[in-house]
């Protein structure tokens, strides 16, 4: 009977990709990898006290430097005041401190603290560590088109040319 239900389940999804476009298969695979990667980030990390979105925050400071709250924000797609309330906990555990931005009072710069950077190279080592023993079956030279291919689309959404498309009348 199970073997039964995993056939006709297989099918079944098998018919349903067949009549999906590229486009919606892209979307759809990219929406269940999105939330499998949430669990297994917790899984890794143990999530504790340091949720994703904390995670997230350090890992940008990290890779782009000092930003303000707004251009965090602007970065993650995501409201000001969303991130300002996880910088708060970052500023208070001690990862993260606020610097003077000269060209704007009162959005001060986010930089990581040596303990924030240190906190990003446990979740990087972490991740590597596992990803080394197990690997995931696929080449290095896949994930990174593979990637290439999402910063394209992502790219064409952010775009001038998709703003106007939004807007032509019908």
């Amino acid at each position: 009977m199970n073997k039964e239900k995993t056939s006709a389940s297989a099918r079944k999804t098998m018919q349903v990709e067949a009549e999906e476009t590229a486009f919606n298969q892209l979307i759809n695979e990219t929406v269940q990898l999105f939330h499998r990667l949430k669990i297994v980030a917790d899984e890794v990390h143990q999530q504790g006290v340091m949720s994703g979105g904390l995670r997230g925050i350090l890992r940008q400071l990290s890779k782009l430097g000092e930003q303000t709250v707004p251009q965090m924000a602007r970065d993650r797609s995501v409201s000001r005041q969303n991130v300002q309330m996880l910088v708060n906990q970052l500023a208070d555990d001690g990862y993260v401190e606020f610097v003077e931005n000269p060209a704007h009072k009162r959005s001060p710069f986010v930089q990581l603290t040596s303990a924030g950077k240190k906190a990003v190279e446990v979740m990087n080592r972490r991740e590597d560590k596992l990803i080394a023993k197990t690997g995931v079956g696929v080449s290095d030279d896949r994930m990174r088109e593979a990637a290439k291919t999402l910063n394209q689309v992502r790219s064409f959404f952010e775009s001038d040319k998709w703003k106007r498309l939004l807007k032509k009348p019908k």
